[in-house]
């Protein structure tokens, strides 16, 4: 009997290492059933500055060569063109005066309270609910700013920086992020366990920084997630935001010997002698190579992601929160109802799962971003009842069903006075605008498809379209509770 014990026990041993290998591969089974999530947004990149869009001179290799694989939409808009509130429609699925966040999150707003409410279900909620573990690296820029302010250099007479405490980050586990900050050479950042009072400086350009804490996180390194979870991660990158000159050399250096005259071809900048045509004049070059960096980042990120076999189970959105002029149309760079300002770049991929095609016809919001993507990853927990978003899953992995076809947009709202700013609606071919400046209503009706630069307005002359889109906008205006008046 003594003589077999070895082998029993040998026996016994390789059972029980079988049945840990078949319920750990049952268990790894299960997991890979649920997609990983990657939402990289960067900020103030405008619709038109893509490589793959062909109508600007800049440099985007690796957004081109993901594009020609992936659902592109060449006429997504954000509905509200400024950081805070865009970021809030996008997490919360609702619309600004639903969400709270109808301005920027800074002190000017703290005694409204804008911003993002603790009680409100974000995707990462839902997420959270059905057992992911989700991430978060950069800019979130939706915790209104309270005294005392963080010593930073953008807390001054107004406060735009605030620290997010852990039951503000709805569902977002790991946290490796700041509420804002311009200076991309010498980022700022609080640590998932910091304090309030413990956040650090990283001498390194943001996006740089950023993309290697993704590519440490995919890797799992220091043990940051759970390995038997699936995860989601946003990846929340500051530039191309103003603080253009603080790019590394290397990326100017591509456009440095660049004819400046080749970059200013558009008829909607102004002139070299005026304050908004020397602004573009100063600073397009930059503006481009902080794109051309992010473009090297973002290509670091999906190179990682297709090496380590991740890319096939993980849906990967990028966009922007905003666009930006620089200077075009006489605007600074965002908060206007422009094509600069509103349109931004959008692209959706997941191995096998999406039809790889560029779309120039879905009109798509940001809070229909929040049920689309929940639909696409086979997300069973219920959404909240009153998100604004609608789902249009089967339109963008099949091409085939309905698609909307009309886009809301607002901005310029004056925290306190909702009824202050920008409201409109805009379809493939026209945009119809109603912007209030002080006590004048003007009215812009324009056909974006003949004339893309918004240089003529057909308000007066064209009364049919108007009636018709004035319907469709008064009818958005009462059903999101919005009390601005286009009849003045």
């Amino acid at each position: 009997m003594l003589c077999k014990l070895p082998f029993i026990l040998n026996r016994s041993l390789a059972l029980a290492g079988l049945l840990f290998l078949t319920i750990n591969l049952s268990a790894q089974s299960k997991i890979s059933e649920k997609p990983n999530l990657l939402i990289i947004i960067n900020d103030q990149w405008r619709g038109e500055a893509v490589g793959y869009e062909g109508k600007e001179p800049v440099k985007t290799p690796n957004l081109d060569a993901f594009a020609k694989e992936s659902f592109v939409s060449k006429q997504m808009v954000t509905n509200y063109p400024l950081c805070s509130p865009s970021r809030a429609m996008l997490f919360s699925g609702r619309y600004p005066l639903k969400n709270k966040v109808f301005s920027n999150v800074n002190s000017r707003g703290t005694p409204f309270g804008i911003e993002l409410p603790t009680d409100m279900t974000c995707i990462s909620d839902v997420l959270k609910s059905s057992g992911y573990f989700n991430g978060y690296i950069g800019k979130w820029h939706l915790d209104a700013p309270h005294e005392p302010y963080i010593n930073t250099s953008n807390n001054k007479e107004v406060a735009w920086n605030e620290w997010t405490p852990p039951n503000r980050r709805h569902g977002y586990d790991y946290w490796y992020a700041y509420g804002t900050y311009d200076e991309h050479d010498k980022p700022m950042y609080w640590n998932t366990n910091d304090p309030r009072d413990s956040f650090h400086y990283v001498n390194e350009w943001g996006p740089k920084h950023e993309a290697d804490k993704a590519i440490a996180f995919f890797k799992n390194e220091g043990n940051v997630r759970p390995a038997d979870k699936p995860f989601s991660l946003v990846v929340s990158m500051n530039p191309p935001h103003t603080g253009y000159k603080s790019v590394p050399k290397k990326y100017y250096n591509l456009y440095k010997d660049v004819s400046l005259e080749t970059l200013i071809k558009d008829p909607d900048i102004p002139a070299a002698d005026t304050k908004m045509g020397k602004l573009y004049r100063d600073n397009i070059k930059y503006y481009y190579a902080n794109i051309t960096g992010a473009d090297e980042q973002i290509g670091r990120i999906l190179d990682y992601l297709k090496q380590s076999g991740l890319q096939k189970n993980t849906l990967i959105i990028f966009m922007a929160d905003h666009g930006n002029s620089l200077g075009k149309h006489e605007e600074v760079s965002k908060n206007h109802f422009y094509e600069e300002s509103v349109r931004i770049p959008f692209i959706m991929h997941w191995d096998g799962k999406i039809l790889a095609r560029f779309d120039n016809q879905m009109l798509m919001s940001e809070p229909d971003i929040f049920p689309t993507v929940l639909n696409i990853m086979g997300v069973k927990t219920p959404l909240p009842t009153d998100i604004d978003g609608r789902d249009f899953s089967k339109y963008i992995t099949s091409g085939k069903g309905d698609y909307p076809n009309l886009q809301y947009i607002m901005g310029s709202v004056t925290a306190g006075k909702s009824n202050t700013g920008f409201r409109g609606v805009r379809t493939t071919q026209y945009k119809l605008v109603y912007d209030l400046k002080g006590k004048n209503l003007n009215k812009y009706l324009f056909d974006i498809q003949k004339d893309p630069f918004e240089l003529s307005n057909l308000y007066n002359s064209n009364t049919e379209v108007v009636k018709t889109l004035k319907k469709d906008l008064k009818a958005w205006l009462k059903q999101t509770g919005d009390n601005f008046d286009i009849e003045k």
